[in-house]
């Protein structure tokens, strides 16, 4: 895909969510709106574990927020099977305020960012290059 496609595809997410107790999902939500010509949806389902082939093939990326794994870990285990199964990437992003992430998580990761919004948006619009 050329580069200004890129720039013009709307993204359908898959973004982490669950007991948050620091808002890192909030202030990853607030990271994304701040980058005003990135284009993208969130794709949410009630059950990952039961959403059919409809559901997860309109999905470009799932972001799992790493931070949130320790309290979250049965949706984190949905989400990864679900890539597998889909080959959708994943795109982990770094506990706030930290560089370690759970192994199990960097090793099904297509990419691992931090918190700067320029690389969160590179890393979701080049994941699918890296599966």
């Amino acid at each position: 895909m050329f580069e200004d496609e890129k720039d013009n595809k709307i993204y359908n997410l898959i973004i982490s969510n669950g007991i948050d107790k620091n808002r890192e999902y909030a202030q990853f939500i607030e990271k994304l709106f701040s980058k005003t010509d990135f284009l993208w949806k969130e794709s949410i389902s009630g059950s990952y574990s039961t959403a059919g082939d409809s559901f997860y093939e309109k999905i470009d990326g799932i972001v799992l927020l790493a931070g949130l794994y320790n309290d979250n870990k049965e949706l984190f285990s949905d989400l990864l099977q679900a890539s597998e199964k889909y080959g959708i990437p994943i795109i982990l992003v770094r506990p706030y305020g930290l560089e370690e992430v759970p192994e199990i998580l960097e090793q099904k990761a297509a990419t691992i960012v931090g918190w700067n919004a320029n690389c969160i948006i590179d890393s979701i619009k080049n994941a699918d290059e890296l599966i």
